[in-house]
């Protein structure tokens, strides 16, 4: 519908871009569609491994969690297809970017600094903030210039990639709402047995499930399908968007939340307290950065240098089980790990005389009891 309203606004030849970032969609069909709303040419890009690897990969090593529930997955890709658009718009020569992006969301923010950042000479044009249209209005207006679109689709408003599934729309505007059953695609439970498996991890990143060398994009794809069958995966919050108000989301995202368990629990057996202090504190700036639309901020470069150099130890193996629509980890075995079997144990091994426990006690606590002895 964009490409109509562009090509008489502006009298523009169109060219429209589709990046394939994992997305369930028939691209021969998206293409179809451009050409009858008048675009000039096409392009489909298939940016899936470079997805999986520049941005989740990146995205795992620093526990992306928005607000400690959500894995970015629309916010990492916002990014990437940016930079694909870009690509186009310099082959072509073009002078105009253009998103679909409202004035309510965050994407418009992502998609804006992306392309200042890439192409800072170009003008960006977002139909959907200028028209002033409400869905009802734009179902209306693609009928009258013969756009086909899927109405029966509008009920919900869907996002998806590889790392993700967002879901908007319906009742589920209000908070107290139950989410209907049939706005959940990849989390509806067909398998009520229990998923077990290994992931084996190297410098943070999954590289084996269950002793099988496979590719992060295979492994993301194996667990969305496996532990998503399982029901494992939602995730329904109110978030604090970047744009000023705080709105309800609901994610499908059983990769995403399976994996992150995995390599939060190989942290935990590899850092010192210190350190996983530390790393926490990083995550969450990091998080911050993407979601807000700060990719190209160069702390966050500076933090992934922090990411790369403490994800160099998170190397090993962890077990988990994902049933009734939850995960719990079963083992783990870290290669790098200070964990000493024969000092932690009660029934064997090193144990401190009570000499020694009692100096510890007394000056661990000194703080604590001076302060309260002054204050009594």
């Amino acid at each position: 519908m964009a490409i109509k309203w562009l090509s008489e606004k502006y009298r523009a030849q169109v060219v429209t871009v589709t990046v394939d970032v994992g997305q369930e969609e028939n691209f021969s069909e998206i293409e179809k569609r451009a050409y009858i709303a008048g675009a000039e040419k096409h392009y489909t890009i298939d940016a899936k491994e470079e997805f999986a690897n520049s941005f989740v990969a990146p995205s795992i090593m620093m526990n992306a969690l928005y607000e400690g529930v959500y894995p970015l997955s629309t916010a990492l890709a916002r990014p990437l297809i940016a930079e694909k658009v870009v690509e186009v718009a310099k082959k072509e020569g073009a002078t105009h970017v253009a998103h679909g992006s409202t004035s309510k969301g965050n994407d418009q923010v992502r998609f804006d600094l992306a392309i200042k950042s890439k192409m800072p000479e170009a003008e960006i044009v977002a139909p959907a903030r200028t028209w002033g249209m409400t869905r009802q209005q734009e179902v209306l207006y693609a009928k009258e210039k013969g756009i086909p679109i899927k109405e029966e689709n509008k009920k919900f408003s869907i996002d998806e990639n590889l790392w993700g599934r967002s879901i908007e729309g319906d009742t589920i505007s209000d908070p107290y709402a139950e989410v209907p059953e049939e706005a959940f695609e990849w989390t509806k439970v067909t398998s009520t047995e229990p998923l077990e498996i290994e992931l084996e991890f190297k410098e943070g990143v999954p590289i084996t499930i269950n002793g099988k060398r496979s590719s992060l994009l295979e492994i993301v794809r194996y667990l969305n399908r496996e532990a998503g069958a399982r029901g494992f995966g939602r995730v329904d919050h109110l978030e604090n968007r970047l744009v000023g108000f705080k709105s309800r989301e609901v994610y499908e995202v059983p990769a995403a939340l399976l994996i992150y368990s995995a390599h939060q629990d190989l942290e935990k057996a590899v850092y010192t307290p210190l350190e996983l202090r530390f790393k926490r504190y990083v995550d969450q700036l990091w998080s911050d950065l993407v979601y807000r639309g700060l990719w190209y901020e160069p702390l966050r470069s500076l933090l992934d240098e922090v990411g790369r150099s403490m994800n160099k130890y998170v190397e090993g193996v962890v077990k988990l089980r994902v049933k009734g629509g939850g995960v719990n980890v079963l083992g783990r075995r870290a290669k790098y790990s200070p964990y000493a079997e024969n000092v932690a144990s009660y029934e064997r091994g090193w144990y401190p005389t009570d000499e020694m426990a009692r100096g510890f006690i007394e000056i661990w606590g000194m703080h604590s009891l001076l302060a309260n002895r002054s204050r009594a």
